[in-house]
């Protein structure tokens, strides 16, 4: 699709939300044939049903890579995302559930293990978001809620990976525009997102010893189903048009963030953040 198509208004009103139900289909293909940057390895991909995380396994295949897909409950698209993988001539693996208890996030590592043979990538991206813009209506399941898939998550998935990675593995958080700059409409969901990014730096200090990289990537206004799943529908029209490019980003134009940190080119970087945002300039 053109990335600089007009978005049109929409809303399904419910999270984790479908990509099979956006108009239009979010752009998740890569652009360029794969050079076997990622031949051999095995990765990882929370949230890699849709947005974001299908775009990245569809491109760890393309370069070589063996991807096992955790999600929560999107079949449809999960599916459709074990079937592009496979077009790439790779294998995936599809592993349903909450990643945010802590059983789940151990059980998905083992059976990414034992499919594979071992793990060297692990792409921590699930998240959920909501708005809201009135602190005192925010309520407690939903702050929990939220926290557990974008905090808890990733510390019980890095948990259980750790003992399976080796000297150059790499992991790589998604954090957000909003951890930067703050969002009053989504107040929960940007100190997630903070939080994200303080693991992130923390974590690559705990681990450099052990030659494991840890970074992130720090996306802005991206056409994923975050979108239409939490906003009422005129907020999702002409979404992202607000940004210096003047349009939302793509899925695949953020991909590629994340295959430069986990692939040799991004071998001194660590603790660091990549900003694939249309041109907000934020702290890095």
């Amino acid at each position: 699709m053109n990335d600089n198509v007009k978005i049109p208004a929409q809303s399904q009103g419910n999270m984790p939300a479908d990509e099979h139900r956006m108009h239009p289909a979010p752009d998740y293909l890569p652009r360029h044939p794969g050079v076997g940057k990622l031949t051999d390895k095995v990765a990882l991909v929370t949230g890699g049903d849709s947005g974001i995380g299908r775009a990245v396994a569809v491109l760890f295949a393309r370069e070589g890579a063996k991807v096992a897909i955790a999600y929560l409950e999107e079949d449809e698209d999960a599916n459709e995302t074990k079937r592009l993988v496979e077009n790439e001539g790779s294998e995936a693996l599809l592993l349903r559930g909450d990643l945010g208890r802590k059983d789940h996030a151990t059980h998905v590592v083992e059976e990414t293990v034992k499919r594979f043979g071992k793990l060297d990538i692990l792409i921590n991206n699930a998240a959920m978001q909501w708005l809201d813009e009135e602190l005192t209506e925010l309520s407690e399941e939903t702050l929990r809620r939220t926290f557990d898939s974008n905090v808890m998550s990733y510390f019980f998935c890095t948990q259980a990976a750790l003992p399976h990675l080796k000297e150059g593995a790499r992991i790589v958080n998604t954090t957000s525009v909003n951890a930067f700059k703050g969002n009053s409409s989504l107040i929960a969901y940007s100190t997630t997102r903070g939080a994200t990014l303080a693991f992130t730096r923390s974590l690559a200090e705990n681990l450099v010893d052990r030659g494991i990289q840890v970074n992130a990537v720090a996306p802005g206004p991206i056409w994923t189903p975050f979108i239409p799943g939490s906003m009422p529908e005129d907020m999702v029209e002409d979404f992202g048009s607000g940004t210096p490019l003047g349009r939302a980003g793509q899925p695949w134009e953020v991909a590629t963030a994340y295959l430069f940190l986990c692939s040799s080119d991004g071998s001194y970087y660590n603790g660091q953040t990549l900003h694939p945002n249309g041109g907000k300039i934020v702290g890095a």
